[in-house]
């Protein structure tokens, strides 16, 4: 078994006793992502759009410094403060993730570190080479 440590500049660093990512073999573990703009370290708007997309970015940044992808996502799990945000999430994840999609989860919490609305965290499976859908 390989244990690497995970970090990228063009994701928010850690806030916490954590790392972006650890891969393990071919399978990469992304903590949970925030809104936080990487270069600022604050959260970008308190629109849920623009902090869904940003959160998919961090994600997507994590998840190429692991040498992957979107398309390479296996679980991705979701957390919103309002569960009414969900068709949005559905909405704009169709614009970041290839078919076949990830299994995922979403879940309704009462509250996220900096009082942002939305957080999610990832698993991921690195491909060795091409497969097919």
């Amino acid at each position: 078994m390989t244990k690497e440590i995970i970090h990228t500049e063009q994701a928010p660093q850690a806030i916490g006793t954590y790392s972006q990512a650890v891969k393990v073999d071919s399978t990469v573990y992304l903590s949970g992502q925030i809104p936080l703009d990487p270069a600022t370290m604050e959260v970008v708007d308190s629109d849920i759009r623009v902090q869904i997309k940003q959160v998919f970015d961090n994600l997507l940044a994590v998840a190429e410094a692991a040498g992957g992808d979107f398309y390479d996502f296996v679980k991705i799990t979701i957390y919103l403060t309002d569960l009414a945000h969900f068709p949005i999430v559905n909405e704009i994840m169709g614009e970041y993730f290839p078919q076949p999609y990830p299994a995922r989860a979403v879940v309704g919490v009462s509250a996220l570190p900096k009082g942002v609305a939305v957080e999610m965290d990832a698993i991921m499976v690195v491909r060795e080479e091409e497969y097919s859908a």
